[in-house]
């Protein structure tokens, strides 16, 4: 395989670092026209439209939009359908998913207040959005666990109504993403996918509600549309290609670390995987493993494009120099595989989510170890977080003036608006001053 390898101590590492890198977020000039046109169709056309563009792109006939809607029994046969073995999977898996976003919910997403020594009252107010869609991948690439992990936050945020959208085309329903859907607690959805269903959750139709915001992966046309009705509605992020990262001593299997590279890769040709090592024997053990393993993937294929495109073994002076170069990536996924995890966590700083320790794999956070799995990518963790309680609710400000505040608040905010020009509202704060 033609896997590149680079050295930290090599003249031309910058350069070839920045190839590792580079990748373009701009989407093609067809795509972004195609979607605006959608958008602006279902705007103005609403049903009519929404129907129009799934018999076209996902070749499913319906009388009207409403036949699209999966009712609450159907979410329930689907439950009751699968083997006992995936609805065990699912519960536990929701449960553990529930469990973090609770007691994230309590650290973060709680309304407080004070009254300071005039007995004014300030605080922040924090209250859930009113509704929500989520947009599920469907068909072949199908995710029950970007159900749970986009509706079991929500839902311990206490928003009202979840709206989903899954594209099924042809007719395919995926049973476990309807299981999802479920035990996640999802109030309404629909079969439908793709740029049109973005518009119908932003603009609101005839039979699909307008929400307040929408989460949720998709292709190249529903991260395009999202990004156009932003502003409209509030969105999570515009997700790149999939990441992982792995800071390695040298002490986990070989054969583990291949895996944990494999397991992005495997996802699209453009996803990324980096190895990075003080140890050049390790990297050559991991080598090896990836050249064994691959041919027995069922995927492998994609996993040769994605590893040669854009991934890397990367030699450094350092475990200390690893966590540097890490933080510069900022990756999505970023497994410390060491014997001492807990020794290098303090340096690193950037991350949408951090695995530590060789048991640690990247694909347990995916499915049910608690934390959610829609994370920042394409080097946005530096600003960036997780999906979340947070993301389900807004905060608003809390100002309760008593009338011994307004006499010290209002002399101060009338100095400041005569100065900006703004009599109204310095006559409006010296109004409630005593004569």
């Amino acid at each position: 395989m033609n896997l590149r390898q680079l050295s930290t101590a090599s003249d031309d590492f910058e350069t070839e670092f920045q190839r590792v890198l580079h990748w373009s977020a701009e989407t093609d000039a067809a795509i972004e026209g195609r979607v605006a046109e959608i958008l602006a169709d279902v705007k103005a056309r609403g049903d009519a439209a929404v129907l129009e563009y799934t018999q076209r792109f996902d070749h499913l006939n319906a009388a009207s939009v409403a036949n699209l809607e999966l009712t609450r029994e159907e979410l329930k046969a689907a439950f009751e359908a699968i083997n006992p073995a995936q609805r065990s999977a699912l519960e536990a898996a929701a449960a553990r998913v529930r469990s973090y976003h609770e007691r994230q919910k309590e650290a973060c997403g709680l309304s407080w207040s004070y009254r300071d020594e005039d007995g004014t009252l300030l605080g922040q107010k924090v209250t859930p959005l009113d509704r929500v869609g989520i947009y599920v991948p469907g068909g072949k690439a199908a995710y029950p666990s970007s159900v749970l992990m986009n509706a079991i936050p929500a839902q311990v945020a206490g928003v009202p109504e979840i709206i989903m959208v899954v594209p099924t085309p042809r007719g395919e329903k995926n049973p476990l993403v309807l299981a999802a859907a479920y035990v996640a607690g999802v109030h309404r959805a629909f079969t439908l996918g793709g740029a049109q269903a973005v518009a119908a959750l932003a603009y609101g139709t005839a039979t699909v509600p307008r929400v307040d915001k929408i989460t949720g992966p998709g292709n190249a046309y529903v991260a395009s549309a999202k990004k156009h009705v932003f502003g409209q509605v509030g969105i999570d992020m515009i997700a790149g290609p999939s990441e992982i990262l792995v800071l390695a001593d040298g002490t986990t299997p070989p054969d583990w670390v291949a895996m944990d590279l494999f397991s992005q890769a495997e996802h699209d040709e453009l996803a990324q995987s980096i190895l990075l090592s003080p140890d050049a024997e390790y990297l050559a053990l991991v080598r090896a493993s990836i050249e064994r393993l691959l041919p027995e993937m069922p995927r492998k294929e994609v996993i040769r494009a994605s590893l040669e495109g854009r991934g890397a073994l990367i030699l450094t002076r350092s475990m200390e120099e690893a966590c540097e170069i890490s933080n510069r990536i900022a990756p999505e996924h970023l497994e410390v595989s060491s014997e001492h995890p807990q020794k290098w966590e303090p340096l690193l700083r950037h991350a949408g989510a951090i695995f530590l320790g060789a048991y640690t794999s990247e694909s347990l956070g995916d499915y049910c170890a608690g934390p959610n799995h829609v994370l920042p990518t394409s080097g946005t963790a530096r600003f960036s977080s997780p999906l979340g309680v947070y993301d389900f609710q807004k905060r608003s400000s809390l100002i309760e003036v008593s009338e011994a505040g307004a006499q010290k608040l209002g002399p101060i905010a009338a100095e400041l608006a005569y100065g900006e020009g703004l009599q109204g509202h310095a006559r409006a704060a010296e109004m409630r001053l005593k004569r």
